[in-house]
This record gives C-alpha cells, sequence and structure tokens, in this order.
C-alpha cells in the first residue's frame, strides 16, 4: 500500500505514548492542576472514555458522570459522588429520590459551595438547552472546573456549552491512530485474541486502511474476524468482513 506508512517501525516507546495517550493525558493533568475546564472531543472510537476513565483514577477530588443526559441523572450522580467524597462538613439530604430538579440542584451547588471538586462529565451529546444551562451554572464561572467529553467531533453539537473552553488550551481533540502506530495496534490486539490466518498480515493492513486508525473500529473488526462465517479454510474473507461491518452486521 504505497503511501499509508504501514511499512515505518514503531518502537515500544512509541507505540505505548500513542496507545496510552500519555501526550493527551500530561494535558488532562495541567488542566486540572490549573482549576481550568477542558473540552475532550473525536470521532467515536477513538478512545475519549479510556482516557477519562485513566484520568478519573488519577484525581482524588473528582466527581464523575458516566452519561451527561438528562439534568435529573447528572444531579443524582452528582450527589452519588458527593455521598463518596464529601467531607463531614457537607450535610447531604438521606432522602433525594423524592426531591424534583431544582431542589437537586440546590443540593449540588451548595456542596460545590463548600468544597472543592472538579467535575467530569462523559456522554454529553448534543445536549439541550436545560442540560447546557445546568452544566454552566455548575461551573459558574470556572468555580468548579469540568471536564466534558463530546460524544461526536461536530462542534455544533455542543452548541451553548463552547464559551465555556472558548481557547485553544481548553480544547483537546483526540485523533485516530497514525498508520504505523494503528498497526501495530492491531497486531497486538490480533495476538491477544488468538486470531490467525495464513492471511493475517494481510487482513490486519486492510483492517488500518478502512477504519483510518480508529482504534474503536479496528477492535470491532478483529473480533468480528473471530466469527466462522468470515472463514474459508485458513483465510479470513476479510472483504465480506468489511461489507458487513459497514452494514452494521456486528453481533
Amino acid at each position: 500500500m504505497p503511501g499509508t506508512g504501514l511499512n515505518s517501525a514503531v518502537d515500544a516507546q512509541q507505540f505505548l505514548a500513542a496507545v496510552d495517550r500519555s501526550e493527551e493525558m500530561a494535558r488532562l493533568l495541567a488542566q486540572a492542576q490549573r482549576q481550568k475546564s477542558l473540552l475532550i472531543f473525536g470521532p467515536e472510537g477513538v478512545g475519549k472514555t479510556r482516557l477519562l476513565q485513566a484520568f478519573v483514577k488519577t484525581q482524588p477530588r473528582i466527581l464523575h458522570v458516566p452519561r451527561a443526559q438528562s439534568p435529573r441523572d447528572i444531579l443524582m450522580s452528582l450527589i452519588a459522588e458527593l455521598r463518596r467524597l464529601a467531607g463531614p462538613g457537607i450535610n447531604l439530604p438521606t432522602d433525594v429520590a423524592s426531591l424534583n430538579t431544582g431542589s437537586l440542584k440546590g443540593v449540588v451547588q451548595r456542596a460545590l459551595a463548600q468544597e472543592s471538586f472538579l467535575i467530569a462529565l462523559d456522554h454529553v451529546a448534543g445536549p439541550s438547552r436545560v442540560v447546557t444551562g445546568l452544566i454552566k451554572d455548575l461551573n459558574y464561572f470556572d468555580r468548579t472546573p469540568v471536564i466534558f467529553v463530546a460524544r461526536t467531533p461536530h462542534m455544533e453539537d455542543i452548541g451553548a456549552l463552547q464559551p465555556m473552553c472558548a481557547g485553544r488550551s481548553e480544547r483537546l481533540e483526540l485523533k485516530d491512530f497514525l498508520p504505523p502506530v494503528a498497526l501495530e495496534f492491531a497486531r497486538r490486539e490480533a495476538q491477544s485474541t488468538a486470531l490467525w490466518a495464513s492471511n493475517l498480515d494481510d487482513v490486519l493492513r486492510s483492517l488500518v486502511e478502512w477504519s483510518n486508525g480508529n482504534p474503536g473500529s479496528i477492535i470491532q473488526m478483529i473480533k468480528m474476524a473471530h466469527l466462522p462465517r468470515y472463514h474459508a479454510g485458513d483465510q479470513i474473507k476479510v472483504h465480506v468482513l468489511y461489507l458487513d461491518y459497514r452494514m452494521g452486521r456486528r453481533e
């Protein structure tokens, strides 16, 4: 495949830095230290959630919301996190299930005013005006920094949240792997799942090209490659696999 760079060597350190997103993690840690909000965005399957989860483990004072969907869901998740992390000076109601959204918001805001936390919101996709307003209120002019993950690379989908992260230093774009790294990633994934075929190397090169180096797509296609219907003798029917992948047949 001329021009793809798939034959370039990737040393172990370079590979681990790319796969573990060490450069992006350093950006996240620096932003947290500066007490500034950050928007993480990029294509589906690029590893945004994985990066956020790894980051959350490094922060002792972070309120993690795995799915930032409705205002009530966000607030209930934040209260659960506050119960886990808040000091004895913060009194949280015993029964919050019966409270309306406005009351839940008051509970969270009072807690945030008493102690310093960082909020991490995952799966923020095309938020409604109500969700956007809630996030901005919780942030309150950067008093409580918010790290949020947009589920789409399209900036218009996060609309009014953009002013919270207006500067380039407040946005972190995750990109697909470069071809040599993607190929090494595919080889290691195939090895770890015990995938074998006489044409495996050609298969992996095709998957890297078709996925544009997207790690989530590579993982999914390698998972599909284990299914008997994509095997003919000792070879993998890679074009059939790819057509099924594109058509959404991924069981």
